[in-house]
Formats: C-alpha cells, structure tokens, sequence
C-alpha cells in the first residue's frame, strides 16, 4: 500500500488530532445560527483553498506553471538580497491563487472545509467545556507555546547564522527561505484578522463571535502563533528529509497549536486554519524557490 510523504500528510494528521478533541459530535448546534457559521466555514475554505492551490504537489496533483512566481528566473540565488523580490512574488501569487483553482483543489478544500464547518459549530462548547479554564493550567500551556514559537522563528535565523560561518549552502538557503515564509505568514494572517475579526475565548463567554469591530489585528482568527509555526516547519521539513528533522519541527508545531487551544487564547477553528495556512505557505516557499539540490539526507 502506498502512502503520502510525512511532509505530505503531516497536516491531515495534526487535522484528525486536533478533531478529536471534541467529545461528542451530538453537542453540534442546530439552531438557526448554525446555517450562518456553515456559510461563514464555506467562505473560509474558499481562502484556505486558494491557499491549496500553492501546495499542489501531492501525487496526482498538477503543478502551477501560472503562478507568478513561475516567471522569476529558475537559477536566481536564494540571498538575502534577493529576498525582498521573491517575498513580493510570493505574496502576488497568495493573493491572486483563486485565479487558478481547479476542480482538483477540491481534494484538499473539502475535507479541510467540513472540519472547518464542524469546528465553528461547536467552539463554544469545546472552549466552555471541554478545555480547563483554571488559570495556573491556562497560563503554563501559553508559556509553553511562546517558548516553542520563539524557536520556530529563531530556527531560520540559526540555519543562516550556521551556513554563513560554516560555508554551507544548503543551510543558508534554509535560512533565508524560513525567513521569506515567516514573513508570508505574518503578511497572512494578519490580512485574514481584519477580514474575520473574531473575538477571543476569554470575552462573552467563548462565544467565539465573527466580525466584532473590538478584535482587530489582535482577533483570533487564525492563530498567528500556529500559521508562523507551520510556515517556518514546512520549510525546513522541505529542505531536510530526514524522518528525525521532519517529526522533530511537526511536532514542535503541533504542540505549539495544541497549547493554544489549552492556554484559552485560540479556539480549535484558529488554530486548524491557522496550521493549515501556514503549512501551505511554508510549503510553497520552499517548492517554488528553493535551489540546493542534495540527496536524501539520511
């Protein structure tokens, strides 16, 4: 039986984990609201596909001759000073993605849409009661994940500091790239913030309330904290196949995304879209600008 790559099918694992958190699928809402949270899910999955679309190399899937960045020169250096220039066309070919999804986008937007669908449905009642909200347990899961998000993001830069003093190549390129797909990711999810504008757990009871002028660039979703995680891992996941490297930045990752949730400052939905965004960006940097070319790293 064949199997997808880890770096492949890591984020459909971190899905099917972060679903089980819910106790009882019967505690879905039925109400009226629930139509307006299953619309609100759509649109999501409509960004988060076109986010897919960057990602497509899974087997089967087709590549993306038209994205912008396709027009950069093949063999241009990964450098510092070409950084700026391959960030612009990165975000170019974000931004103008839904130009070019296809019905084969569907393969990633449809279980990723009703896990979105599910989690908005029933992040009250997961957030109210299911997570602790004992303040000693809350505030060690945030400590938790602010000191894994910081190596995430200081990871990038000790590839480049490494590969600069040590003459290697493939190091620096790792650098540089993390950096290019951190910066992607901050561009974002900061971006989804003002579109989405949605409260935190800790106000009107974990209502989880949409397009509340009160949450701003400090909303909640998505999680700015799982979106850099991800984005940073799948870029060096990409650049070193190793098994080891490859489960070591995932599951950084996912506890990073996890102690969200348990610190009470994510709901489930934030963090999953959030994983998801990021793990494509990171993804897409380093499948589309990456240039060292060594062997499997064993």
């Amino acid at each position: 039986m064949s199997s997808f790559p880890l770096r492949i099918h890591s984020p459909v694992i971190f899905i099917v984990n972060l679903l089980a958190l819910y106790p009882d699928w019967r505690f879905i809402p039925l109400r009226p609201s629930f139509k307006f949270r299953l619309l609100l899910a759509l649109c999501c999955g409509t960004l988060l596909c076109s986010s897919a679309a960057l990602a497509a190399s899974a087997p089967g899937l087709p590549s993306l001759p038209d994205a912008p960045a396709s027009h950069l020169d093949q063999h241009s250096a990964v450098t510092i000073r070409n950084a700026p220039v391959q960030v612009l066309h990165q975000q170019a070919a974000i931004w103008t993605s839904p130009a070019r999804m296809t019905r084969r986008d569907l393969l990633w937007l449809g279980p990723l849409a009703v896990a979105t669908g599910v989690g908005i449905a029933t992040d009250h009642h997961t957030m109210s009661s299911v997570v602790s909200r004992d303040p000693t347990f809350n505030q060690d899961n945030v400590n938790v994940s602010n000191a894994l998000i910081g190596g995430m993001i200081a990871a990038p830069v000790a590839f480049y500091g490494w590969g600069h003093f040590e003459g290697d190549t493939h190091a620096r390129e790792t650098g540089i790239l993390g950096a290019e797909a951190l910066v992607d990711g901050v561009v974002v999810e900061q971006g989804m913030k003002l579109v989405f504008w949605r409260e935190r757990p800790a106000l009107h009871n974990a209502r989880g309330h949409f397009f509340e002028g009160d949450a701003g660039v400090d909303g909640s979703f998505p999680s700015s904290h799982a979106v850099l995680a991800w984005s940073s891992a799948a870029v060096i996941a990409g650049e070193y196949h190793n098994p080891w490297a490859q489960v070591g930045v995932y599951s950084a990752a996912s506890a990073i995304s996890l102690t969200r949730v348990l610190g009470q400052q994510h709901f489930p939905t934030d963090v999953l879209v959030g994983s998801s965004v990021g793990w494509l960006i990171g993804h897409y940097v380093y499948k589309h600008f990456h240039r060292y070319n060594s062997p499997r790293l064993r």
